[in-house]
């Protein structure tokens, strides 16, 4: 790359670097303000209005209803199949498996990758660095607590959280308005 190349492409940053400020108030990384989120999502097939930060990874058979976000440093294996609903908000550093290589690790490759599809629901919210494991089905309207292991199906409009993750409570929804009522005591999700 040429001197006069490299020095455009700073320019270019310096004034995206700007627009983004002042219309966003945010600073991203070259890449994310250069690329556009809502089209890589359509290459990707998402469906409409979903958007995915070009730092996010998605590997195998990946299916994304409309107007769902996927956070940036996201993981979506696709692998063993994983369907994402409509309305979704996949916060910053989820990392959703299809697979895993435990056993194939342990008896030195002599057995194989095992997968199993996972399927989130409609309007769901997964929190923060939360791990969804192979084989999960979580329901509609649920929330993921941020940093949460979800290694067990969730049902419908339930509260989640911890590690391994247990229902904390329920969600209550009433027109556009919405009510997370939380129980005293842990259930553990069966």
């Amino acid at each position: 790359m040429t001197v006069e190349l490299k020095e455009q492409l700073r320019k270019l940053y310096r004034q995206l670097s700007d627009e983004f400020r002042k219309k966003w108030d945010r600073s991203l990384p070259f890449s994310e303000e250069v690329f556009d989120r809502e089209e890589r999502a359509k290459f990707l097939g998402f469906g409409e209005k979903s958007t995915i930060y070009q730092n996010s990874y998605v590997y195998g058979d990946v299916k994304v209803g409309k107007n769902t976000w996927i956070g940036p440093f996201t993981i979506l294996d696709g692998a063993g199949g994983l369907t994402i609903g409509d309305f979704c908000s996949i916060s910053c550093g989820v990392q959703i498996f299809t697979h895993e290589t435990v056993e194939w690790a342990l008896t030195g490759g002599k057995a194989k990758y095992v997968f199993a599809p996972v399927h989130i629901g409609n309007c769901c919210f997964i929190g923060s660095l939360s791990v969804i494991r192979m084989g999960t089905k979580i329901g509609n309207h649920c929330v993921v607590g941020a940093k949460s292991f979800v290694n067990r199906n969730v049902p419908d409009n339930s509260v989640v959280a911890g590690i391994p993750a247990k229902v904390i409570g329920k969600v209550k929804i009433k027109g556009d308005r919405v009510e997370i009522v939380y129980f005293k005591k842990h259930e553990r999700l069966s």
